[in-house]
């Protein structure tokens, strides 16, 4: 499937979001936010109970709801896919699970060559839910574009090597400086993997895509463009001929905000560490940014919100297209209210 024959809602292509992605001009600036669905919602909460989170990931039904759940509640302008980074791992058989309160743990961590032969292809028949839920969720979003997502290698192999969540990534690092060609081999193969899985989405309907690199900001620039970069450009490339935005987010990549850009995306995500102003110098021309609202401040008066929502509107007044976002994820216990004031108040803000 291609560019050309891939079917699109005329409606969706028009989105601001969309729009934006392309760097076209936009009736308003669009909003959506990473976590959008999940936890800081009660009627997610509600729908959840009992039920493990990568086994909510692997119901259409449930998956559909919960991603139209801040859609309806907020009025954003894009929906973004439940679902969680380690699902793919899990569908090629990787021994994990996501504990409450700590993350993916993987029984097994991957540490030798013969550990990364257990890492087998993804094919479209081992992740059939996905499928089917983005094809319901297409049908129920009308105008309203849905974002495929997938963790990006670097982050992926970060989770595969510690077993778990790390705030030192001492393994990871450790394999990649001591075994620089299994590194290679590693990242290659979850590149493999990533866009796999990434094609799924966008050949059912996902009409753009987020890599998340949660981890990657643990590096320096050289490794990560020594060591990374190659791995995250091979998933880009796959997925270039479909046509559609690619996005590449990390936390506390302030000084890999370039080589992010340079890795192939079309739209930058920014945390709330570096103003988009000074963002867009080092992502350099031809590039949207996402971004970029401290997820804390939502817990500050509205007063202050709309204070700290204006300084990123002017800091992004001059950039050739702009998603607006958190800087990260919404925080859990963030008050969903809040949110959707948020919303509407950048909307206000930026109507053409």
């Amino acid at each position: 499937m291609s560019a050309i024959d891939k079917p699109e809602n005329p409606a969706v292509a028009e989105s601001a979001f969309l729009k934006a992605c392309r760097r076209e001009p936009v009736p308003h600036t669009p909003v959506w936010f990473m976590r959008q669905a999940g936890r800081s919602l009660p009627e997610y909460l509600k729908v959840r109970e009992g039920i493990p989170m990568l086994e909510s990931c692997m119901r259409p039904e449930l998956v559909t709801e919960i991603t139209l759940q801040p859609v309806r509640r907020h009025g954003v302008d894009a929906a973004i896919y439940f679902s969680d980074i380690v699902v793919p791992l899990k569908a090629i058989g990787v021994d994990l699970d996501i504990k409450p309160g700590v993350g993916p743990v993987v029984e097994q961590p991957i540490r030798s060559r013969a550990d990364l032969e257990r890492l087998r292809d993804l094919t479209p028949e081992d992740v059939s839910y996905v499928t089917e839920a983005i094809r319901m969720l297409t049908a129920e979003l009308g105008a309203t574009p849905l974002i495929g997502f997938a963790g990006a290698p670097f982050t992926l192999a970060s989770y595969l090597v510690e077993g778990g969540p790390s705030k030192n990534h001492e393994h990871t690092k450790a394999l990649m400086y001591g075994d620089p060609e299994l590194w290679a081999d590693l990242l290659d193969r979850l590149a493999d993997i990533t866009a796999a899985f990434l094609k799924v989405q966008i050949e059912a309907g996902a009409s753009a895509v987020q890599l998340f690199d949660s981890w990657v900001g643990a590096l320096a620039p050289a490794d990560y463009r020594r060591s990374v970069m190659p791995a995250s450009t091979k998933v880009f490339e796959a997925v270039a001929p479909y046509g559609v935005p690619r996005i590449h987010f990390g936390v506390g990549t302030g000084e890999l905000l370039g080589l992010m850009g340079e890795a192939g995306a079309d739209v930058v995500g920014v945390d709330w560490r570096v103003p988009l102003d000074e963002a867009v110098r080092r992502v350099g021309p031809g590039k949207a940014l996402q971004g970029n609202l401290d997820p804390a401040v939502l817990f500050s008066s509205r007063e202050a919100v709309e204070a700290k929502t204006r300084e990123v509107l002017d800091a992004a007044s001059g950039l050739e297209g702009h998603i607006f976002n958190l800087g990260h994820g919404v925080l859990p216990t963030t008050d969903p209210g809040a949110l959707t004031r948020l919303t509407e108040y950048v909307h206000e803000q930026t109507a053409r």
